[in-house]
């Protein structure tokens, strides 16, 4: 084989894996709906931030808004898990979407009227966060329904892709919204995506629960949660993003440093927020490199080390354009530790549980960054936010390093004895047309 026909082949091995849009309709018309929603949340979830600190001149405060929304994470995330596993999942998100699009009109509302209540934009993150978390894990779990358990790792690296493309995208259409019109016109445009939500959800198939699924309530959670005690490779995927989030996630100081280190505004303030999306969108085009590997579980580690390696170099920086690039690259590292994570857990977990797998899974990869949010903005006040970032960065190494320590067998996992082992206890998901 000649050297232009090997590269050529290397480079077709590196793209993205389609396969799950061409094979499943139902996952095609679930992946378009989010990847217009997404687009909308992400401009409100830059925005709420930037009015508050606007309204308030306070690092704290912007942390403390994220903290508002991590008991509504915990509570109706490991109960709206249950819930996902136990009624029809189509029905449950439609009435989420609707729910999630009330609340935004909410934030409309008061922006265009002028209002200054803190209390209320902390009240609405809240509520709003509820939806979320039951949203979530039904949304989630529908995943493996979609699609052949071998093509899980690209059907993630897909829908992280497309959630990559929205915080990308989000971030610097809220600047530009906040901007030219003030913050009504950015929660306009989160309520007018939630269009195409809805509309992707209304055409999905029938979903309802497994015939042997509990009811959802306090027994059935519980079940969940002993199900990942048990699971030491699920428990180490966790306890690896809570390290990489609540010690090496500076988003809370993103304002702060965009008005006082780069003597910015909001428009730096959105480039930071959209940064390491930007190395994430990357990863997903390189996404065949990705899913092409065996040893997931050594991915992940590898990759909080570049995550925590990466903010503690943006913190030490005081050029703008260095600080973006790593930022950029430690958006690249956070894909592939996700999609490992999350093909990990989908491959291990039998199909009743995944609604309430999915459900602690988004307790963790939402409640940790609440609880960072609140670290970097406490040791910021005590100290400064240059200080925050890079002692977060350097926590994160260290505890990366003792997890790894302490479960050799995450370094161990082997992705296709995995998927084998699941096909030979016969509970391979059939797909959904």
């Amino acid at each position: 084989m000649s050297l232009t026909a090997r590269l050529g082949r290397a480079a077709r091995a590196a793209v993205s894996d389609i396969t799950p849009l061409r094979e499943s309709p139902a996952y095609r018309r679930l992946f378009a709906g989010q990847a217009v929603s997404s687009i909308g949340t992400q401009v409100t979830q830059v925005a709420v931030p930037v009015q508050v600190y606007s309204l308030t001149h306070s690092s704290l405060q912007v942390g403390l808004v994220s903290l508002a929304a991590l008991v509504p994470l915990i509570f109706f995330g490991l109960y709206g898990g249950a819930i996902a596993d136990a009624v029809e999942r189509r029905r449950l998100l439609l009435i989420t979407s609707v729910g999630t699009m009330a609340v935004s009109v909410a934030l409309l509302v008061q922006a265009a009227a002028g209002m200054r209540s803190v209390p209320l934009l902390f009240v609405c993150v809240a509520v709003q966060a509820a939806f979320a978390a039951v949203d979530a894990p039904a949304r989630r779990s529908i995943t493996p329904l979609l699609v052949r358990p071998e093509k899980l790792p690209a059907a993630n690296t897909l829908s992280y892709g497309s959630m990559t493309f929205s915080v990308i995208v989000g971030p610097v259409l809220a600047g530009v919204a906040v901007a030219a019109g003030g913050f009504q016109w950015a929660y306009g445009i989160d309520v007018a995506s939630f269009v195409a939500a809805l509309y992707a959800v209304a055409r999905l198939p029938a979903l309802p629960a497994a015939e042997d699924a509990p009811r959802a309530g306090l027994a059935s959670v519980l079940q969940g949660l002993r199900f990942v005690r048990g699971q030491r490779i699920i428990m180490a995927t966790f306890l690896a993003d809570i390290n990489a989030m609540i010690f090496g996630m500076p988003k809370a100081l993103y304002p702060a440093l965009a008005f006082g280190q780069y003597h910015g505004g909001a428009g730096t303030a959105s480039l930071m927020y959209a940064a390491p999306a930007a190395g994430a969108l990357l990863m997903t085009g390189l996404g065949g490199l990705i899913t092409g590997v065996r040893h997931q579980g050594r991915g992940v580690i590898l990759a909080i080390v570049v995550w925590g390696g990466s903010i503690a170099l943006f913190g030490a920086t005081s050029l703008l354009w260095f600080g973006l690039l790593m930022l950029a690259l430690a958006g690249a590292a956070d894909q592939v530790s996700a999609v490992y994570r999350s093909t990990m857990m989908q491959v291990v977990t039998p199909p009743g549980l995944q609604g309430r797998l999915q459900g602690v899974y988004m307790v963790v990869v939402a409640g940790g960054p609440r609880l960072g949010d609140l670290e970097s903005g406490a040791v910021a006040t005590a100290f400064t936010p240059r200080v925050s970032v890079v002692s977060g960065g350097l926590a994160c190494l260290a505890g990366i390093g003792l997890l790894a320590a302490l479960v050799p067998s995450l370094l161990r996992y082997d992705s296709r004895e995995a998927v084998a082992e699941r096909a030979r206890l016969g509970e391979a998901s059939p797909s959904v047309a």
